[in-house]
């Protein structure tokens, strides 16, 4: 046969689209061709197939080649291909059986050697080859990523000469398996370790409780990046299909691999980075900072000293969940259901409002650095809160009454479960509809939040956060209807909003 078809997979965001090598052998010039969009990389390929493919004792036809990479308007990136196109040639050329083809995947980089190295994005193909019923053929290097989809049946091959063994039923490969782990023990840092600050400790329960963004705001070294640090440690663990989006994301980037799928990510971007960094692009789009804290946390210290064209980003990924990355040849989506923490200092100076050490700031200066933070991304983080001065006498006696991280993470899971189990979702995602339903007043608790939506100018996206925030006040107090005392407690935590009426 001159003909075979090999399967495998293209990346395209966190998605795996199949694609078929499609290698055909014919009389003429000896030559080599591969057509189907194919980018620099994979058109180099065609040196790095011949040399393994002779390097590793099989003949490299004397024939023209065409390879075509199937569907053609698909941007083909990478050296994924070689190891399909270094198959299909074997198979066309009668040196492999092509039986097996049709129930496997290939993914991998081929050295001159023959050997195979990782390649990017290796979860998302073993996700999208269970789903067609193919096992899937990867490097050593990509094969405790691609385990983590527990129902992927995946193989691990060193070279070409092992694999073409395995596919003559000479020595068939093992199928690679997960090693079975139990739940993660994280090192995170104890809220037991910040002293003081109740109310900012509330603020970050509650956070954690319904998923809610929120922003720390007082004067330098009052502990708003220790906090926010802290915010990991009390969070619900990651479920099992969190984990594989989590993964996935980690797996198509170029970022260092985390340690443990298990933990929630923690993004700490430095104030100078750039709209790219934080929402992803370049050519071949790849995610940002944003995607890569997908299912965690984004921390933005010092949130004024970003540029403000940056921050305007976020705006909609806050909405959605998503971000939509469009090039003139492709469009990628990459998930961005994260929570935002962010800190601030008052003012430039840093003690705007302190009652120990004087602003020094005018008040032109203070409203030029309040307004690098627009009304449209305050409006989106649910609780402002004031974080204080803690007093030294405080700071010199142990902390020991102070809740651990373990003790308040036991009431987040548990107010967690409760939204789960009534509206499947965290109630910082509540629909109107939802809202509604679950987040019922009474006439003079609507009087009061009325009351304070006018006297502060809050649009109508503060009025709903305020009751969503409401919500979870009142599922950790366990109680089924919201209350004045947990009405008036979401209200306080405005405190951005108060300063600029």
């Amino acid at each position: 046969m001159s003909l075979a078809i090999v399967y495998t997979r293209a990346k395209c965001g966190v998605d795996a689209p199949q694609v078929r090598v499609e290698t055909h052998l014919s009389n003429g010039l000896p030559s080599l061709s591969i057509v189907g969009l194919p980018e620099t990389a994979v058109k180099e390929s065609k040196d790095r197939v011949r040399s393994a493919i002779i390097n590793s004792y099989f003949e490299f036809p004397r024939r023209r080649i065409t390879i075509n990479l199937a569907p053609a308007d698909l941007p083909k990136e990478g050296g994924r291909f070689d190891l399909p196109i270094a198959i299909g040639i074997l198979a066309a050329s009668g040196q492999i059986p092509s039986a097996a083809l049709e129930h496997t995947e290939f993914l991998g980089e081929l050295g001159l050697t023959g050997e195979l190295h990782a390649v990017q994005g290796s979860l998302p193909a073993a996700i999208k080859s269970t789903e067609a019923k193919r096992s899937l053929v990867v490097p050593p290097a990509n094969v405790a990523e691609a385990v983590l989809c527990e129902q992927a049946t995946v193989f691990s091959c060193k070279n070409l000469l092992q694999l073409s063994a395995h596919l003559h039923n000479r020595e068939v490969l093992t199928p690679q398996r997960a090693e079975p782990q139990s739940l993660p023990n994280h090192s995170y840092p104890d809220l037991s370790e910040v002293k003081g600050q109740a109310l900012a400790r509330r603020a970050l329960e509650i956070a954690a409780a319904g998923k809610h963004n929120l922003l720390f705001c007082g004067p330098p070294g009052t502990g708003k990046t220790m906090l926010a640090s802290r915010l990991p440690g009390i969070l619900p663990p990651l479920n099992q299909q969190e984990m594989l989006e989590v993964a996935a994301v980690y797996s198509i980037s170029q970022q260092k691999q985390q340690r443990d799928y298990y933990q929630r990510p923690f993004r700490n971007p430095h104030h100078t980075a750039s709209a790219v960094a934080l929402v992803g692009g370049g050519s071949n789009p790849r995610p940002g900072e944003i995607s890569l804290a997908n299912h965690g946390v984004l921390f933005l210290d010092e949130l004024p000293e970003f540029q403000r064209q940056v921050l305007e980003v976020l705006r909609e990924p806050l909405e959605s969940g998503e971000i939509l990355i469009s090039r003139a040849n492709q469009q990628v989506a990459f998930p961005a259901n994260f929570q935002l923490i962010a800190a601030m200092n008052p003012c430039p100076c840093g003690y705007y409002g302190d009652l120990e050490k004087a602003c020094r700031c005018s008040p032109d200066k203070l409203q030029r650095y309040r307004d690098k933070i627009s009304g449209p991304l305050l409006d989106r983080i649910d609780m402002q809160v004031t974080v204080n001065r803690i007093p030294i006498s405080a700071l010199r006696h142990n902390n020991q009454n102070a809740e651990s991280s373990t003790t308040v993470s036991q009431r987040v899971i548990q107010c967690r479960k409760i939204q789960l189990d009534r509206q499947h979702s965290a109630n910082a995602q509540l629909d109107n509809q939802q809202l509604d339903k679950y987040c019922h007043l009474t006439e003079k608790d609507h009087q009061l939040l009325e009351q304070a939506v006018n006297q502060w100018h809050l649009s109508s996206r503060a009025y709903h956060r305020i009751l969503r925030v409401a919500r979870t006040i009142a599922d950790l107090d366990g109680a089924i209807n919201i209350d004045r005392r947990h009405l008036a407690e979401a209200i306080s935590y405005r405190a951005l909003d108060k300063e600029v009426t």
